[in-house]
């Protein structure tokens, strides 16, 4: 287990708080000690720092209620969707009040000719999928969870997509937040481009609640694909797929999606997914356009793979096979699990740019064999992020203290590398001390900007920046 300082708490005015908000949302308001833990739960290995009580808001308005009345006593809030974060983002270290918005979940207006919609944060982009296919649209961003939109909005997140529908920063044309103070904005309209005054939407998505809290989201949406064709090619290393990938983008082709799965992934998947894949490393492809285009973009990618020692290339059109190659690609996380029952899965990203992934992928491999790790690697491969999960005995000291330096060094050697230590999980309290050796003086500008909309330091503290940054 990692662990983070727990922060100076406001012992009198959280006492306050609590009352005020019992006596304002009944039911809704609970500090029974398994919801708090809960909702202060993290998906990896940091520890669990639970927040002194959960409300479970239903409207902008309560948020904002909620939010002042922890500004005048100077309590902590911290947003909470799904609690689908990586990097100990919805822990509470100083304590306070959780804003728990997954009953904010209405799809509030669909513009199909404009191809936009307006959503609650709580709404999941499953959900949100499900209530837009009669009208022939879909919203791209696929993290692999069923995460809330707004906690992707607030994370950033990105996906299996990204490589040709981008990431949220993308796909957000506005938001609507509640400030430190309590104070309701919206940061711009369903125009689809705009140069008036500072991009407030850009600050707010990824800043991961510590500068406000998103109540609603004006997202962009793409029109179901004419046709869609999924592909796999196995190949000899990860050397050869990465520079089957870098050859791809090079050469223009609008893949949807190009993942990379290391030969391990490719057994572990195999055996919880009842497929027999070749065991070797692996990329999955999506092809989106028109009947004829997505033939078209197989062909090609085929002879790029072949031109790469790509072997045992296969596509197909027909929607049972598709689902069930994505759905065994969305399972990768519990098939690793299968791998060392018993085991952490410790899941860490990095990005680099295309012409680095190999590199930095076949480093990550060596690194984990030098250290005696297990280690499973999932990429994103066509924007050059990546994922490895380390499957760690957490009782075993010597093999915590091995998966603390991996997870150090892999983000150092991105850095190193001209990218970044985290393409989507985000910084959260994970990952604080490689921003600043990432991006160094800009961290002082970011500390201003937090200093100056939050002063009272109530935003989700201890998360991105450390609160004497």
């Amino acid at each position: 287990m990692v662990y983070h300082a727990t922060l100076p708490r406001n012992e009198t005015g959280i006492e306050t708080v609590l009352g005020v908000l019992k006596q304002q949302f009944g039911e809704r308001f609970q500090t029974g000690q398994a919801i708090r833990e809960q909702h202060g739960h993290t998906t990896t290995w940091i520890e669990n720092q639970p927040p002194d009580a959960v409300v479970f808001a239903a409207s902008t308005q309560e948020v904002s209620d909620i939010v002042a009345a922890c500004a005048q006593h100077r309590v902590p809030v911290i947003a909470y969707g799904t609690g689908t974060s990586l990097e100990g983002h919805v822990n509470a270290p100083a304590g306070g009040i959780c804003i728990d918005v997954s009953q904010m979940d209405k799809v509030l207006e669909v513009n199909s000719s404009d191809l936009d919609c307006r959503v609650q944060p709580g709404v999941t982009r499953m959900a949100l999928n499900t209530h837009l296919r009669d009208q022939g649209l879909f919203f791209p961003i696929d993290p692999g969870a069923d995460a809330s939109l707004g906690g992707m909005a607030a994370t950033r997140a990105s996906g299996t997509n990204a490589v040709r529908y981008g990431t949220m920063k993308d796909n957000v044309l506005a938001v609507e937040a509640v400030m430190p103070d309590g104070k309701i904005i919206r940061t711009g309209t369903r125009a689809r481009k705009s140069s008036a005054g500072y991009d407030l939407t850009r600050l707010l998505v990824g800043s991961e609640g510590t500068l406000g809290i998103i109540t609603e989201i004006t997202l962009k949406l793409q029109g179901i694909p004419e046709a869609i064709s999924s592909a796999s090619c196995s190949f000899p290393t990860v050397d050869a797929a990465c520079q089957t990938v870098m050859a791809v983008i090079q050469y223009g082709l609008p893949v949807a999606r190009i993942e990379l799965l290391d030969a391990a992934t490719v057994g572990a998947v195999n055996a919880y997914s009842k497929l027999d894949l070749p065991e070797t490393p692996l990329l999955l492809l999506e092809f989106h356009g028109t009947e004829a285009g997505v033939v078209e973009q197989a062909e090609i990618f085929g002879a790029l793979a072949e031109d790469h020692g790509g072997q045992g290339y296969a596509a197909t059109t027909t929607t049972e096979e598709r689902n069930q190659l994505w759905q065994a690609r969305h399972d990768a996380y519990w098939a690793m699990l299968q791998v060392r029952p018993g085991a952490k899965a410790i899941a860490t990203d990095v990005c680099v740019p295309i012409s680095r992934l190999a590199d930095c992928v076949g480093a990550a491999q060596g690194k984990a064999e030098e250290l005696g790790l297990v280690a499973l690697i999932v990429g994103h491969a066509g924007d050059g992020n990546f994922h490895v999960t380390l499957l760690v005995d957490m009782e075993n000291a010597e093999e915590l203290e091995s998966a603390t330096l991996f997870v150090g060094w892999l983000n150092e050697v991105a850095i190193k590398m001209d990218g970044t230590c985290t393409g989507e999980h985000g910084i959260g309290q994970g990952k604080k001390k490689y921003l600043v050796q990432e991006l160094g003086g800009a961290t002082d500008v970011m500390s201003a900007v937090k200093q100056a909309l939050d002063p009272k330091g109530i935003m989700n503290p201890g998360k991105i920046l450390s609160p004497d940054d």
